[in-house]
């Protein structure tokens, strides 16, 4: 037991001293060579390095030369300075919409035009101050190493692929309210990776930018603060038709959160749902702003209500238990 314990320490004693002779040696006149060093020991390479072809210690060697540490840690900087300009950008954006609301969306749209500009210029900066250009390096992500972070990170790329064709393509823009996936709500953000809603419940939901374009979107108001919403209503088919759509339709109309430049029209159709027969009435409104779509809905369903109350018309499920009661009798 003790001969093999020893061989053992002995054979992966001799895989991690030539693996690192062989790193020590490319980056040993640089100052983080012992931050590198620690890097490749916890790699998941080097803890199965037993069985490791050579060919892969030789791509990791390669790959080590090629990195400049102090570039890493001006990257490091970089993002950081990115991310606080970014949050206040944002920030001044918020407080504009606030006070000029009839440009939200479009203020909206150009911190979205900006977040991808600043994004893509943070990467290329990094990308160049981190790394040694040459011929090896090339083939070296040109080779087996570059198919395993492809597969790693296919579905970041899609996800940011997605995001540009998004941004060109526009299904749908910051601002506006839109159904996808079986949640509703107002586009917050589209970022590089995913797209953020607020739904009507005040949560936030992330999406991944490439399940939006294999998905339908329905958008409610497509770039502008107004949007149509639908209010339904129901009534005795023995009802006075008439005077219950007059009341929808001046109920709709005296609302404070109607957009009252687009029409208003109230639909009637007669249904048949358990044995009863009713009318519908559909009143469709324009909100003045999608983020008073609720309040208007409830303004206008209290307006109705009370004046039904007023005037004696009832609903069909009203009726059909008061018929019964005077059967009963």
């Amino acid at each position: 037991m003790d001969m093999l314990i020893t061989q053992l320490t002995h054979t992966c004693s001799n895989v991690y001293s030539n693996a690192f002779t062989k790193i020590v040696g490319n980056i040993a006149g640089s100052k983080m060579y012992k931050l590198l060093l620690a890097i490749l020991v916890f790699s998941p390479t080097l803890v199965n390095a037993e069985g490791s072809d050579p060919v892969e210690l030789e791509a990791i060697s390669t790959l080590a030369t090629m990195v400049k540490p102090g570039g890493l840690f001006l990257s490091l900087i970089l993002f950081i300075g990115v991310w606080l300009l970014l949050k206040m950008v944002k920030s001044v954006v918020d407080d504009l919409s606030e006070v000029f609301a009839e440009k939200r969306l479009l203020l909206q749209k150009a911190l979205v035009f900006f977040q991808f500009i600043i994004y893509f210029i943070a990467i290329a900066t990094a990308t160049i101050i981190s790394f040694e250009f040459s011929t090896e390096l090339i083939a070296l992500l040109g080779g087996t190493l570059a198919v395993a972070v492809g597969f790693a990170i296919k579905d970041l790329a899609a996800s940011v692929i997605a995001g540009v064709i998004i941004m060109f393509d526009r299904p749908f823009q910051v601002g506006d309210r839109v159904l996808f996936g079986g949640e509703y709500g107002d586009v917050t953000a589209i970022g590089i990776r995913s797209v953020k809603m607020n739904t009507l419940d005040d949560n936030v939901v992330t999406i991944p930018n490439n399940i939006f374009l294999n998905g339908i979107t329905s958008c409610g108001n497509y770039g502008e603060l107004d949007m149509q919403v639908a209010i339904k209503f129901y009534i005795a088919v023995d009802q006075d038709l008439t005077l219950a759509q007059y009341i929808v339709r001046e109920a709709a109309a005296l609302s404070k959160f109607a957009y009252l430049k687009k029409p208003i029209n109230v639909l009637v159709l007669q249904e048949m749902s358990n044995n009863m027969v009713y009318y519908k009435l559909t009143v469709k409104v324009y909100v003045l702003d999608t983020k008073y779509e609720k309040s208007l809905e409830t303004d206008i369903t209290l307006r109705v209500n009370e004046a039904f109350k007023k005037q004696g018309i009832i609903s069909p499920s009203l009726q059909f238990a008061n018929s019964n009661l005077v059967t009963k009798n």
